[in-house]
């Protein structure tokens, strides 16, 4: 069975030629948010907990703002969520990405001819 060929792309943001912020790296954002954890996050990530940390802080310290407040353990253990910075850049990438993949798809459809695309 043949399907139509699509387009895709990698995104990322740099600062001073340091890898900020990617698909990749907002997801793991997204995943701390909804866990409420940085382990958490790794493990729905697939990745090990070291991984999610190196790239959390190189997003910090790439940005120069918290993107995380942690929270230290005791009775109910601890935690950790998206500071306010945190959830702007969310925001601000996704919004970046889907317009890119918009505009990805638009040229994509332009530069194919359907005969081309479709199997």
């Amino acid at each position: 069975m043949t399907t139509a060929i699509s387009p895709h792309a990698n995104l990322w943001v740099e600062r001073d030629g340091r890898v900020v912020l990617s698909l990749w790296r907002v997801q793991l954002l997204e995943a701390i948010e909804a866990t409420g954890s940085i382990n958490a996050a790794a493990e729905r990530m697939q990745v090990q907990y070291h991984r999610a940390w190196d790239r959390l802080q190189e997003m910090e310290q790439g940005l120069g703002v918290p993107l995380i407040e942690r929270h230290v353990g005791g009775q109910g253990g601890g935690g950790a969520r998206l500071t306010e910075a945190g959830r702007q850049y969310v925001a601000c990438f996704n919004v970046f990405a889907r317009s890119v993949e918009g505009l990805i798809s638009e040229q994509f459809n332009q530069a194919f001819p359907d005969e081309l695309a479709a199997p």
